[in-house]
């Protein structure tokens, strides 16, 4: 069975910052294939826009904006790369997943959505001064 999950993107746990919605996903799924697919998604739509976008991690070239990067003209986004990327900064927490308010630790975990699963994406920030 298919479901369709909204993402949200935090700095700070409970401050919804970005959301993301995908369509059409399997209901079982590994959080490996989650980051994946909603990579590919973010990619896809940064890749037919003109402007600003947002997406998981910064694409090579693209310049900081404020709501999101943008890219140099004729630049197409490589979404395996996009998501190799993403999948190395999870592995350095650079970002955590929680899924039902539990935090999932194993890129290879098994997960179980319904359309009502909360899924949210916590990037962390280094810490200045420390």
């Amino acid at each position: 069975m298919d479901v369709t999950i909204t993402v949200r993107d935090e700095v700070r746990p409970g401050t919804g910052e970005h959301t993301v919605v995908l369509r059409d996903i399997p209901a079982a799924l590994t959080l490996r294939d989650l980051i994946r697919t909603r990579v590919r998604e973010e990619v896809a739509k940064a890749n037919a826009t003109a402007g600003e976008f947002r997406t998981l991690v910064q694409p090579v070239d693209a310049e900081v904006t404020l709501n999101g990067y943008r890219l140099p003209r004729g630049r197409i986004i490589d979404w395996e790369e996009q998501a190799n990327k993403a999948e190395e900064a999870f592995l350095r927490n650079g970002f955590f997943v929680l899924v039902d308010g539990r935090q999932v630790e194993d890129l290879d975990e098994d997960l179980e959505l319904t359309a009502d699963s909360e899924i949210r994406f916590v990037k962390l920030t280094p810490l200045v001064g420390g």
